[in-house]
């Protein structure tokens, strides 16, 4: 890992629940903090892809998750500080309530967990709309509840008059934590929604830029920047060293050479407690690993280095082009990097505009957004359809989360896609939303069968039928069944993974990429 950025001064922005201003507040922050000049490093805890889009537009920085379901709690010091390296000042949003995480797991993953992680100061934003003496009861709940979080102010938000603010400081007097904002309601900081929340930045556009510059402006207005500043120069020392790609491939288990065609495995074997492998906290341990033989894994060591970096199969790089635009906005900026580092050469294009892959494309990543919305436009692209399933015909590498899912089915709410899954999608009233442990059934340009990994699924529609048959994972909790395709080169799935969980599955993808 590269030079440590533990001395970066930061804040933790949480609430009681959802829906109390927390996006607003952190997004204004940071584009007031950096309207004065400010690097600004901005995070979102949890798996949220959204809310980083709105980040990044306020920063000029990309937004980067937090997770410490998905990667464990040992890597949210070093992705903070790969992501804040060099900046002057961190902002990380929360997730739903400040003691919120994953469900029958305790503190994990939830906004408490990562401030101590990070040893970080919390912000409490408290919708104060509908009270006002009570708020010292509920700040002080908050404020006591774990000793180990450290809430250094209150930023009350939709207050309604100057003789309310009055009322709601005269009753935080008490209480011990100093007020720093107070915001009244603006309309123009109203961000609209669909059924997965916020409406995207890449769909918005210029709405987009209005919306956050008018959260700057509120929060510039109503809040005491220097104090909040101080607060975050409050924040105690993070030991140990930022995350580099390059360096986490260099320590991860190289992929067997050649990669081996891949086939589907039994289902059942490797969904019980005791079959399937697992690492620490469970999640991923053999991505990218050669056979077993006696319980270890051939070729398990450190890939040697070059120059002070990982060395790659090839001296060439090969073009994996990744699905972008409005109709696919989800993906960790991680994964990107992590190909890179693995001797891909990354190129994004627009699955609506573009009627070609990339010129030389031997791997395809298509991740999570919304292709429900689009539709139409997806379907009326017929020449770029064609070419994606032509390319997952070639058996080249296709990894595909969710949205990407979606595309590759015959048919999405009765208009034609890919057709590379015979699969059909249709949007559902059901939200199906949640972390996963799951466990890999069939070897993939991914993994290989039996390996563990946490995700996430998030999404209103339905594939049928749910699997293939060769299925990529084995849900086991919340509840176990099987889903998502395996077949040639595609991985296709609900999950969403993160890779920086387990370096070894980008580069089995790009040396599978090699070799196809």
């Amino acid at each position: 890992m590269s030079s440590s950025s533990s001395s970066v001064p930061r804040l933790v922005i949480a609430a009681p629940s959802s829906g109390s201003g927390k996006t607003t507040v952190a997004t204004g922050l940071m584009a007031a903090f950096a309207s004065r000049g400010l690097a600004v490093s901005p995070h979102k805890v949890g798996p949220d892809y959204i809310d980083p889009g709105y980040h990044a537009l306020a920063t000029g920085r990309v937004g980067r998750n937090l997770d410490a379901y998905l990667c464990g709690p040992e890597l949210v010091g070093p992705l903070f500080a790969h992501g804040a390296r060099g900046c002057d000042l961190a902002v990380v949003e929360g997730v739903m309530g400040m003691f919120d995480g994953a469900a029958g797991e305790g503190e994990l993953a939830s906004t408490a967990h990562v401030a101590k992680l990070l040893r970080a100061p919390v912000v409490l934003v408290v919708d104060a709309s509908s009270q006002s003496r009570s708020v010292a009861a509920l700040v002080h709940g908050f404020a006591s509840w774990d000793p180990e979080v450290r809430v250094g102010g209150v930023i009350l938000n939709k207050v309604a008059s100057d003789r309310h603010e009055v009322l709601l400081r005269e009753a935080l007097d008490s209480a011990g934590v100093p007020v720093l904002g107070v915001l009244r309601r603006v309309p123009q900081v109203d961000t609209p929604s669909r059924h997965l929340g916020l409406v995207p930045v890449a769909e918005r556009q210029g709405a987009a830029v209005e919306a956050v510059a008018a959260m700057g402006a509120q929060v510039d207005a109503g809040c005491d920047l220097e104090g909040l500043l101080a607060l975050a120069r409050s924040a105690g020392v993070l030991s140990g060293a930022g995350w580099d790609a390059a360096e986490a491939l260099a320590s991860s288990p190289p992929p067997p050479l050649p990669v081996p065609s891949l086939g589907a495995a039994p289902p059942d074997p490797r969904f019980g407690p005791e079959g399937a492998s697992s690492s620490n906290a469970g999640r991923a341990e053999c991505v990218g690993l050669s056979p077993k033989v006696n319980g270890q894994a051939e070729n398990a060591g450190p890939r040697p280095k070059v120059n002070g970096q990982a060395d790659v199969a090839a001296s060439s790089k090969v073009r994996v082009a990744v699905a972008g635009g409005p109709a696919f906005t989800f993906s960790y900026a991680e994964h990107a990097e992590l190909l890179t580092a693995a001797g891909a050469e990354v190129v994004v294009f627009d699955p609506l505009r573009d009627e070609e892959l990339p010129d030389g494309t031997r791997g395809l990543v298509i991740g999570g957004g919304f292709p429900e919305v689009y539709a139409s436009e997806l379907s009326a692209n017929e020449p770029l359809r064609k070419a994606v399933g032509a390319l997952a015909e070639s058996g080249a590498p296709v990894a595909a989360e969710c949205a990407g899912l979606l595309y590759l089915c015959r048919e999405l709410d009765g208009m034609p896609m890919c057709g590379v899954l015979d699969a059909s999608g249709r949007m559902s009233e059901r939200l199906t939303l949640g972390y996963r442990d799951a466990v890999a059934l069939s070897d993939s340009v991914l993994a290989v069968a039996g390996t563990r990994m946490r995700g996430h699924e998030f999404h209103r529609t339905v594939v049928e039928p749910g699997s293939g048959a060769a299925p990529a994972w084995g849900v086991r909790a919340p509840d176990r069944r099987v889903e998502g395709f395996v077949q040639q080169g595609v991985h296709a799935s609900y999950l969403h993974t993160h890779w920086a969980a387990e370096p070894g599955v980008a580069r089995r993808f790009v040396e599978r990429c090699r070799t196809s």
